[in-house]
């Protein structure tokens, strides 16, 4: 069932807008784009979710997760091993695709360009929320370059990550999910998105990938 949060005053996005410093254009590409951010207890939701998503899934995703900055990460190829798409650390240059699930490396921010593109920021680009790398950046650049076709997933973390993002996405017609506090390890994330009105769908963890194959299901047809 549909849940729309109503708080009592929206959240005002910072004077620097994560916007204005995303190079992205217009995009031609149809296909559904889902965003992905999470923190505390993220490996286990990522787990959940793409593990319940079909092989022919007919979508590209992009995840940011907050990872140490001075270990390598092996993220993608956990996940990679526990999903049936195929998943990968992004680099500048990768494009979108669908059935293929991308995400940010360390201390880099992700964002989507046109025509898909990925694009890495520098190691030392500015941290929000003091993540590097962050939610906002990846929900505002798909939301700018997909409008209606991006869906943004809020789940398990820390801090108020995203939560700028998720009304950019909104803005341009997009749909939000927010994973439910009982199954978050840490609400502290999707609370903060659900508070600014613009969570289109609480959902226990197990519950994400079926609503992410009807959405995306209902956007073909």
């Amino acid at each position: 069932m549909k849940t729309k949060s109503k708080p009592e005053r929206r959240q005002k996005k910072p004077a620097t807008t994560v916007r204005e410093t995303t190079p992205v254009a217009p995009s031609s590409r149809s296909f559904p784009v889902i965003a992905m951010a999470a923190s505390a207890g993220g490996l286990k939701a990522l787990s959940v979710i793409l593990g319940g998503l079909p092989a022919d899934f007919p979508a590209a995703i992009a995840i940011v997760m907050h990872l140490s900055p001075d270990h390598k990460s092996i993220l993608a190829e956990i996940l990679n091993g526990r999903s049936r798409l195929e998943v990968q650390q992004a680099q500048t240059g990768d494009i979108l695709c669908h059935s293929k699930v991308f995400i940010a490396p360390p201390n880099h921010h992700l964002f989507v360009a046109k025509g898909g593109r990925l694009k890495l920021s520098t190691s030392d680009a500015k941290k929000f929320h003091y993540a590097r790398p962050s939610a906002e950046p990846l929900f505002a650049s798909v939301a700018d370059v997909y409008k209606k076709n991006a869906i943004a997933v809020v789940l398990t973390g820390g801090d108020g990550d995203g939560s700028f993002g998720v009304q950019i996405i909104k803005e341009q017609g997009g749909k939000v999910i927010a994973q439910d506090r009982p199954t978050s390890q840490d609400f502290s994330m999707p609370e903060t998105s659900i508070k600014t009105g613009d969570v289109d769908f609480i959902l226990p963890l197990d519950k994400i990938a079926p609503k992410l194959m009807e959405l995306v299901g209902a956007g073909r047809r």
